[in-house]
């Protein structure tokens, strides 16, 4: 197949969440194929298993400009640009109307089990650039597929793959055959059935980011109503002036304003916060669970666990193209020492696109949260300005792909200089001295009470 064949072949989005979605509007937008493969049954099936709660950004920052043109002639109107979405209603509002606008460029029950060059392994050097895509699939009814592609942006994210409670990245010893009492997810304690698995009973939440900080919310919330309900907050690292986020510091205010609910519940007794505790073991105890330490400290009995130490990226489908990788982080190798945790004490951003997001394989790019590998910092309009670049450069337009222009928040989150997971140096307050203490914040109108998520 000569170049300009593969150029009528359509560009394969993997994933119609909101960053993929994103992606097929910017291509359709510069009149390229585009066709989203989404695994589940609607739109954003990933954001809708937290739908339940309230993003830090507001609705000005989580919509696409070029997905806004192309819904505009709908009638559609973004909701107030000040206000703060549910998963819910990012999905029921905007990607899901988005979604069918795209039409027919979006499949779904479609789930991708492979990506490889046409008649190439990744092993096979000769003509492998002038080679498409081949996307392999297997459809909700269980029949296999093969489409092909000029390009694939996988925007399939990480939420598939949570991270374990082990401290060393792997699960904890017992951990599998304690599943039963272990979650990964936020729980939604308007939900009957969670309120009940957690109402009146002690619950350690792992995990000291937006996740953990909106797990503590909740429970607290949940405390004030149902005597004994009780929080075990367990920290890989002591507790500092970083601990609970920017507070005013925090450019997202309701960012900020999360860590300081985090810290009112551990002020009212709530929740008990455990430093300096990175998990060995599971034991069961009768009915309940004991987390074993490294250092062999045991926390006192917990009936449940909930488990929030970031994600991670499934690269298994992508084993026969070739991927440059970052060793630590599993991200785009250029793309990582801008983000990497270990080094950015407030989740600083360079401003980045296709240059940064490509591979030795020509036209594969990582998109969205996956980009991002196991770093956390990942935001919504990140990624927006990712996939504009691509479509740009896909459209052989590298002037376009090359001005990349983005400004993000701080994170007002601290930790690095190789001491983010050392609990004397966050007593202390060293590691990174960007973040201001916490200190009551106001919130403005239209902000959250709660908070999470992009």
């Amino acid at each position: 197949m000569n170049a300009s064949t593969t150029d009528q072949l359509p560009a394969v989005v993997i994933g119609a969440g909101p960053i993929g979605l994103a992606a097929a509007a910017h291509l359709v937008e510069r009149g390229l194929e585009a066709l989203v493969l989404e695994a589940g049954p609607s739109a954003a099936t990933a954001v809708r298993d937290w739908m339940h709660v309230r993003l830090f950004s507001p609705w000005a920052e989580v919509t696409d400009p070029a997905a806004e043109k192309l819904l505009a002639p709908t009638g559609w109107s973004r909701p107030d640009g000040a206000t703060y979405p549910t998963g819910g209603d990012w999905a029921e509002l905007y990607l899901q109307p988005l979604a069918d606008v795209l039409g027919d460029k979006v499949r779904y029950g479609a789930t991708v089990t492979g990506v490889a060059r046409a008649g190439r392994d990744r092993i096979v050097d000769a003509d492998r650039d002038q080679q498409p895509f081949t996307v392999h699939i297997q459809t909700a009814d269980g029949r296999e597929e093969r489409l092909t592609a000029r390009a694939v942006i996988d925007a399939s994210g990480t939420w598939a793959i949570p991270s374990p409670m082990g401290a060393d990245g792997l699960p904890a010893l017992g951990e599998k055959t304690a599943a039963d009492r272990i979650s990964y997810r936020v729980p939604d304690l308007k939900n009957p059935t969670a309120r009940a698995r957690y109402a009146g009973k002690r619950t350690a939440v792992i995990g000291s980011g937006a996740s953990a900080f909106t797990a503590l919310a909740h429970l607290a919330d949940l405390a004030t109503d149902e005597p004994g309900t009780h929080t075990a907050w367990i920290l890989r690292r002591g507790i500092g002036a970083s601990t609970y986020g920017g507070g005013e510091a925090d450019q997202l205010p309701a960012r900020g304003a999360l860590g300081l609910r985090a810290k009112a519940a551990v002020d009212a007794g709530h929740a008990g916060a455990v430093t300096g505790f990175r998990t060995q073991a599971v034991e069961r105890e009768g009915d309940r669970l004991v987390l074993v330490a490294e250092d062999g400290r045991r926390l006192d009995p917990v009936d449940e666990v909930i488990v929030l130490t970031g994600f991670r990226p499934d690269l298994s489908f992508l084993s026969e193209v070739r991927l440059g990788l970052d060793e630590r982080l599993q991200a785009p190798t250029a793309l990582a020492p801008l983000i990497d945790p270990n080094v950015h004490s407030c989740g600083t951003v360079y401003p980045h696109g296709a240059n940064e997001l490509s591979h030795p394989e020509q036209g594969v790019y990582l998109v969205g949260m996956k980009s991002y590998g196991r770093a956390p910092t990942f935001l919504a309009m990140t990624g927006y300005e990712q996939v504009r670049s691509i479509a740009a450069a896909i459209a052989g337009d590298r002037e376009a792909a090359e001005r990349v222009e983005l400004t993000l928040p701080e994170t007002g989150v601290c930790g690095g200089a190789g001491l983010y997971d050392d609990p004397d140096a966050a007593q202390s307050g060293e590691g990174g001295g960007c973040c201001a203490a916490p200190t009551t914040l106001q919130i403005g109108i239209g902000a959250p009470t709660t908070s999470g998520g992009c």
